[in-house]
């Protein structure tokens, strides 16, 4: 299968994810406003379950180096399976939940508290239990970047044209979305064995232990998905009939949706055999600053910047960059 050898590599590797997951939400825009972000997640799941399995069985096949995709399934643990299973069933819940906070206290609530918390915990866990990289330059490059989600949601909150007031419900959702966001990587990184160059038996690659997650993430579908339909934070409940109703187009957008996370998935938890997992994640976690970009020059949500708000997001932008370049660089001093 293919592996990362070298860290400059990993790096490109964890920048795409950033970009992947910074910008799979731009499909939803590909479908009606009519339609319902909880049926466009349906074929979000079952984009990234594709994915992750077209990867499998291409990269994760090739070459000569670790065990193929489908020998490396086959000789799972049960206990390896769970954890990777389980990861999926964690990210999927911490996933729905973030939505869910955005719909009920908006942005400049649910990503501070939410993709923060998660960054700051992610970040923690893995380096516990892998500790790879200089904690110091890490610790900083973290706490950098969870300073830019944080001002780019000051920036968000002081465009808003009206006050918006933090509900006990939004915030709860946001904590619950950031504990679950925060601990689902390190159920996947157990199910695999640290050098992807030495494979053990029982545990799993990255290719198998990414499409095992992917398999926990469209199952859970079923559960969490299920529950959001029928009782929505916002808005009447949605019967699964409407899903039907969506054409082609309508479909294909939240498949699309779905390959662009999962692909970041993938190339995340690839890198991460070279850099190290908590390096992987809180560079990936940087993707909120990339869902900022498209925000700032795309959708053009701050054409007309009230007051204070620019130079926000150029501090956001400063911190940001910082933030990332000294994770980078934890891994070489």
């Amino acid at each position: 299968m293919f592996i990362v050898q070298n860290y400059s590599l990993a790096v490109v590797l964890c920048v795409l994810t950033m970009l992947c997951w910074g910008s799979w939400a731009n499909a939803r825009k590909l479908a009606p406003a009519q339609w319902r972000f909880e049926l466009f997640y349906w074929d979000y799941a079952l984009g990234v379950l594709l994915i992750s399995f077209v990867f499998g069985i291409t990269l994760g096949t090739s070459g000569h180096t670790g065990r193929p995709f489908f020998a490396d399934l086959a000789q799972a643990s049960g206990s390896s399976l769970a954890h990777a299973l389980f990861g999926g069933v964690v990210f999927n819940l911490a996933n729905i939940l973030l939505v869910a906070a955005i719909e009920v206290a908006g942005m400049a609530v649910a990503f501070p508290v939410g993709i923060g918390l998660a960054l700051v915990l992610g970040v923690i866990l893995n380096y516990l239990a892998v500790p790879i990289g200089n904690p110091a330059l890490l610790a900083a490059g973290v706490a950098l970047v969870t300073l830019a989600i944080i001002l780019d949601a000051i920036a968000y909150r002081r465009q808003s044209s009206s006050a918006m007031r933090v509900s006990m419900k939004g915030l709860a959702l946001s904590l619950a979305c950031g504990i679950f966001m925060g601990v689902f990587y390190r159920f996947v990184a157990a199910a695999m064995y640290p050098s992807p160059t030495h494979p053990l038996a029982g545990l799993m690659g990255s290719y198998a232990a990414v499409f095992v997650f992917a398999v926990g993430v469209f199952l859970s579908n079923f559960v969490w998905n299920t529950l959001a339909m029928r009782m929505p934070v916002m808005g009447e409940p949605v019967p699964f009939s409407h899903y039907w109703r969506g054409g082609f187009n309508t479909h294909l957008a939240g498949l699309i949706g779905g390959v662009i996370w999962g692909i970041g998935m993938s190339l995340n938890i690839i890198a991460s055999g070279r850099a190290g997992f908590a390096i992987s994640y809180g560079l990936g976690q940087g993707a909120t600053m990339i869902a900022a970009l498209w925000g700032v020059f795309v959708w053009k949500e701050f054409k007309n910047p009230a007051r204070g708000v620019s130079a926000l997001l150029g501090a956001m932008f400063i911190c940001f960059i910082a933030g990332l370049g000294l994770i980078v660089l934890s891994r070489t001093l």
